[in-house]
């Protein structure tokens, strides 16, 4: 069972930038997509990004388009979400998942086809 465990969270100015880490351990990710999820106060969990599993495609949810950007390292078994012109509106949680299926990047949008979910590194913008 992969375990997966974000960080970089913390309190930032509107206008600021985070990178968020999310590391696995016990398994292998080298063959899975990997999304990342928020979830603020009070809101549904939204999609915020998802990175397939070669690495070579990216999709972001519109709020993140031009602002986020997600890379991986499978040598580190890490999976990076860049996050830059930080607005109050990106305060949640935020949790990285990875797929169920190997070498499959349908459906990255939907929170069912994740199996590992990490317990979420806090995100607070400042205005």
């Amino acid at each position: 069972q992969v375990q997966l465990v974000e960080s970089g969270g913390g309190l930032v100015q509107a206008g600021g930038s985070l990178r968020l880490s999310c590391a696995a351990s016990g398994g292998s990710i080298s063959y899975n997509a990997m999304g990342w999820f928020r979830q603020a106060p009070g809101k549904e969990r939204e999609f915020v990004g998802a990175i397939s599993w070669s690495g070579g495609t990216t999709t972001y949810a519109d709020a993140g388009k031009g602002r986020f950007t997600i890379t991986r390292d499978n040598i580190k078994r890490t999976v990076y979400l860049q996050m830059n012109s930080l607005t109050a509106e990106d305060t949640a949680i935020y949790h990285c998942a990875s797929k169920r299926a190997r070498w499959d990047d349908l459906n990255l949008r939907s929170p069912f086809v994740y199996a590992n979910w990490g317990q979420g590194t806090q995100v607070t913008v400042s205005s």
